[in-house]
């Protein structure tokens, strides 16, 4: 059986050593953890206008990967900390514009980190521009409440590797908290949406090789991905 399509929209880069000019990038334990799962990783260039219709004509899941932080103007304020940074209107623009209309369709969608970030800008939701105590380099235990089953989890503790400084602070409609931080800080949500779709602030590839319950995650994920094709 052929692997499901996964679409994970491409960060941009401002240089990289093997272009030698600006880059579009997917984060390579991203793409392998996809891979590991059984997916097929396939990475999207970010563009003004797109015809998501269109563009994702063959594609079995979206995931909406880590990156840069997002333009506060996105959610009605201000730049108001000098720790945001590599802010990018294009890069904005396209996700917003995809996971709105990736969750109107019935394609299992997949957030991470910044992706769990602009999903919760997108559907209404605000974030913190910087963290008093950021979760940069910070793994600790978080619990997931309900949703076990239907994120093929085997245990309600994972160990989160997190690398972030913003989060969510106002939860958007259409989003339920089901796994916080010892601090209470948001952590996982399931999104209403009419297939699979789920969000996490840390960073599964991280630690996918050594924490099982992260690359069980990725496999449901990817069933539901698998599912959908075969209906489609």
């Amino acid at each position: 059986m052929a692997r499901p399509r996964i679409a994970i929209l491409a960060r941009f880069a401002e240089s990289t050593s093997a272009t030698r000019y600006a880059a579009i990038v997917t984060a390579r334990r991203l793409a392998e953890m996809v891979w590991a799962a059984g997916g097929e990783p396939l990475s999207m260039l970010p563009v003004s206008e797109s015809d998501w219709a269109d563009r994702l004509r063959g594609i079995d899941g979206v995931l909406m990967p880590g990156g840069a932080d997002i333009n506060p103007r996105t959610y009605g304020q201000e730049i108001s900390s000098e720790h945001v940074y590599d802010v990018d209107d294009l890069a904005d623009e396209a996700d917003i514009s995809l996971v709105k209309y990736a969750l109107q369709t019935s394609m299992p969608f997949f957030a991470i980190c910044r992706g769990l970030q602009i999903t919760n800008v997108a559907l209404g939701g605000t974030l913190v521009q910087h963290m008093e105590q950021p979760h940069q380099h910070h793994v600790a235990p978080v619990t997931i409440d309900k949703y076990l089953d239907e994120l093929g989890l085997s245990t309600t503790s994972l160990q989160a590797s997190c690398y972030h400084h913003q989060m969510i602070d106002q939860v958007a409609p259409g989003l339920e908290v089901i796994g916080r931080s010892t601090e209470g800080y948001v952590e996982a949500v399931k999104i209403d949406a009419p297939g699979w779709a789920f969000g996490v602030q840390w960073h599964p590839e991280d630690n996918y090789d050594t924490d099982s319950a992260q690359l069980e995650i990725l496999a449901r994920f990817i069933a539901e991905a698998s599912a959908y094709a075969a209906r489609n």
